[in-house]
């Protein structure tokens, strides 16, 4: 008797990635209902820190295994909160530090910077051929470290680059990095 394969659907990038940043705006969201926008105070290279940490506890939690852990939170929050602190010092990239601004407002430029994080992601999945799918979720956590120290070094150079792409660029890749981690640990 001939074995039977039941076709198996290839995975839908574009929706899981809208899923996942479904989630990602959800809590962001509901964090400006509680906190407002206070982090208007803060300065891109504040939310550089903010976004290591996030990633320092994903690798501490990967490396000592999860049931380790002192808070009882897992890794996903934390991927979660890499692409918020993301989007948020990209707005302030934008804007510059300064008052807080209305929710709606604040929401809108969420919306405007996850676009062109999708467009991003959507260009260099179709040259890549969803390699990332292939990839370990620690991989990620690897390759976001390594980004954060990349913008921490551009930032001591004021910004600057000889050949590099900027800091944006650098953002921008850790919000896909992190949606795609989202995705893998989620659907």
């Amino acid at each position: 008797m001939p074995l039977k394969l039941k076709y198996m659907s290839k995975p839908n990038t574009a929706k899981q990635f809208a899923q996942a940043i479904a989630l990602c705006r959800d809590i962001y969201s509901k964090k400006l209902e509680d906190y407002g926008t206070s982090w208007r105070v803060m300065r891109p290279i504040s939310l550089t820190d903010q976004i290591y940490i996030k990633a320092r506890r994903i690798r501490s939690l990967e490396e000592k295994g999860i049931e380790q852990a002192a808070v009882n939170e897992g890794i996903e929050p934390e991927f979660i909160g890499i692409v918020n602190y993301c989007v948020i010092a990209l707005i302030q990239m934008k804007l510059g530090a300064g008052t807080q601004i209305e929710k709606e407002t604040a929401l809108q430029l969420y919306d405007e910077q996850i676009r062109r994080a999708t467009e991003l992601m959507t260009n260099k999945n179709h040259d890549y051929d969803e390699a990332w799918r292939h990839m370990r979720v620690s991989s990620f956590t690897d390759i976001i470290l390594q980004k954060l120290l990349r913008t921490k070094e551009i930032e001591g150079h004021d910004g600057r680059t000889l050949i590099s792409e900027g800091i944006e660029a650098n953002y921008m890749d850790m919000i896909n990095y992190a949606i795609f981690a989202l995705i893998k640990l989620k659907f």
